[in-house]
């Protein structure tokens, strides 16, 4: 949901503190910078994921100055501190924050903000700019924030004039949390953080040119039961949009009480029990089999809080080829944007499933779920066992045995990230957090390490990352702030001395042409590693050795605990549907080489 235009208007009611105070206006003037501090305050911003640098050090005076009542944690790098936001924000469901300073400060942080935007991860980006008389002239460390970040937030703000940095602060925080959430930059020059104006936060703003999706059309809704009430072989589809609702309840009630099979994103794995006879786990590109089966013979899609990327649909002209579509979104440009629909539903997830489940009623649905049960049986997610080799697979079932599901797990990106997906058989929502849209390397560590921090005092469950070995050493500088910290992440490393994902595609397509692929020269020994950063390092190379180093991380409660899992090379991610075919055409196995070339 773009939001090019935003004229802001100020409201007249007061800010509460998150006490429920009101916060104290000053008729003195104070500093942008005082401004700033205390704006954060009375948002109830808990933390704030930073670096200073010049542009920003009259804030970090006045956070030594003022000690607010937020935490600041010093990032090692700004790319690190936008995935912890990112992090922070999926396992709490509030806004993460960003504080960074200019120029490479700045430009640090657009990946981590074109990743919050590919995913709807609601994170507020505040970034030091030079002073407003020199914007333009080239002067140190200046960048274009707004313009290199227009096309990957919700919205960019440069402020301009210190009387508007409270209201711009508060208006930051509504467009990032509110609708479709996402990355709001608010860049902040060095002479309005110099400048003094009358401190006053707003409890409320309004925008012009921002409007939020109404209340659902019943209309929509009733015809949307009558849908469901028609069908023979209806399949949910549920994306992470269903999470970010809060709504995952309602989907569950909604799927037992009409007996519908469920299938969900990499983004929507929690929002429904993967251990539910209903569950057939995630679909697409490394879904399984059945999943996919079930998407191909449904003759209705209820998609909830997704949105039809090509990951899920492979080539879209034969993608569920005998269904209606029923779209529930927040979105109203997603709607028929890849897929078209016959009953579209704009709306909070969670308003329209609270009008849709009294409409609909128990369904007999035993004949399409023993067809789906039939696939089940006919190819279930395997790996070669039992020949003494250790395997990504059994290193996920076994964290998965020891955390009995209960752990928020957050994953890099390639081989392990698609296991993980498949063999994890997540229970609830907020506990898969992955880089989904943008695919980010280097994301899973601080993410983690941003979760860690959010759940303190909510939640005793482990934070695990797993990692693949070329994604983890992307950002390995952030094990720094975790020990700093005192977190006690685990980190798996599924180590195959390989960039895996890409390696398998050389493999299929490429004739076996493994280029610039290969760490086995390069990657360091992460044991030393870990210990370098005042961590724990344990290894693993054989299968009977993994519940014991798991027993053995699991007793560490006072730092990160990193395992060098190292595992098959050759291994591959299967179920796989090849680029630009069709999701009928799936692979399941590996089969002659350059079959596919």
């Amino acid at each position: 949901m773009r939001t090019d235009t935003i004229p802001l208007v100020r409201s007249a009611r007061p800010a509460l503190s998150a006490e429920g105070e009101p916060v104290a206006a000053s008729t003195e003037p104070v500093t942008g910078a005082e401004i700033f501090v205390r704006s954060l305050e009375a948002e109830g911003v808990e933390i704030v994921f930073g670096h200073p640098g010049g542009a920003v050090i009259h804030i970090y005076d006045e956070i030594a100055r003022l000690k607010p009542r937020f935490q600041h944690i010093l990032v090692r790098h700004e790319q690190g501190g936008t995935h912890m936001a990112e992090g922070y924000a999926k396992a709490t469901g509030r806004v993460g924050t960003v504080l960074v300073t200019s120029g490479p400060g700045a430009t640090n942080t657009v990946t981590g903000i074109a990743d919050a935007y590919m995913d709807s991860v609601p994170i507020v980006v505040f970034t030091g700019q030079v002073p407003t008389k020199l914007i333009g002239n080239d002067a140190f460390q200046e960048t274009d924030t707004m313009g290199i970040t227009r096309s990957i937030t919700k919205h960019s703000f440069l402020v301009r004039d210190v009387r508007d940095l409270a209201w711009t602060i508060k208006a930051a925080y509504h467009i990032a949390r509110t609708g479709r959430p996402g990355p709001v930059v608010v860049d902040l020059p060095k002479d309005v953080l110099l400048a003094k104006a009358p401190f006053a936060y707003p409890e409320e703003v309004h925008l012009r040119g921002y409007r939020l999706p109404g209340p659902p059309d019943p209309e929509r809704i009733r015809e949307a039961a009558e849908l469901i009430a028609a069908s023979r072989r209806p399949l949910l589809y549920v994306g992470g949009g269903t999470i970010n609702a809060n709504a995952a309840d309602l989907l569950t009630q909604l799927a037992r009480k009409a007996r519908i099979p469920v299938t969900t994103t990499l983004h929507g794995l929690g929002a429904f029990p993967e251990d539910d006879p209903l569950a057939l786990g995630m679909l697409g590109m490394h879904g399984t089999w059945y999943a996919n089966q079930a998407v191909q013979h449904a003759d209705l899609i209820i998609a909830v809080g997704a949105r039809f990327d090509d990951r899920v649909t492979g080539r879209v002209d034969s993608w569920a080829p005998y269904a209606k579509v029923i779209h529930i979104d927040i979105d109203p440009s997603c709607i028929s944007k890849n897929v078209p629909v016959d009953c579209a539903i704009v709306g909070d997830v969670r308003e329209v499933l609270e009008q849709l489940l009294p409409l609909v009623e128990p369904k007999d649905t035993k004949e399409w779920l023993a067809k789906i049960e039939y696939w089940r049986a006919e190819c279930p997610l395997t790996y070669e066992k039992g020949d003494g080799k250790l395997r990504a697979q059994y290193v996920i079932e076994r964290i998965r045995a020891k955390t009995g599901g209960h752990a928020v797990v957050v994953s890099d990106v390639g081989q392990h990230q698609m296991w993980t997906a498949q063999y994890f058989r997540f229970l609830h929502p907020r506990t898969h957090i992955t880089s989904g849209g943008l695919g980010t390397m280097g994301f899973a560590l601080p993410a983690a390490i941003g979760a860690a921090f959010g759940l303190r005092g909510r939640s005793d469950w482990p934070v695990v990352c797993i990692s693949g070995d070329g994604g983890f050493v992307m950002n390995a500088q952030e094990l720094g702030v975790a020990a700093a910290h005192r977190l006690p992440i685990k980190v798996a490393i599924i180590n195959n001395n390989f960039l895996g994902m890409v390696r398998q595609w050389q493999e299929l397509f490429h004739e076996n042409r493994f280029s610039h692929t290969d760490l086995s020269d390069t990657n360091p020994d992460f044991v030393k590693l870990a210990e370098a950063f005042h961590c724990v390092g344990l290894r693993a190379t054989r299968p009977e050795e993994v519940d014991a180093v798991l027993d053995e991380a699991w007793k560490v409660n006072d730092r990160p605990v990193v395992i060098d899992f190292r595992v098959v090379k050759e291994e591959l991610v299967f179920p796989m549907v090849p680029a630009g075919a069709s999701t009928s055409e799936m692979i399941t196995k590996r089969l002659t080489p350059n079959a596919f070339v």
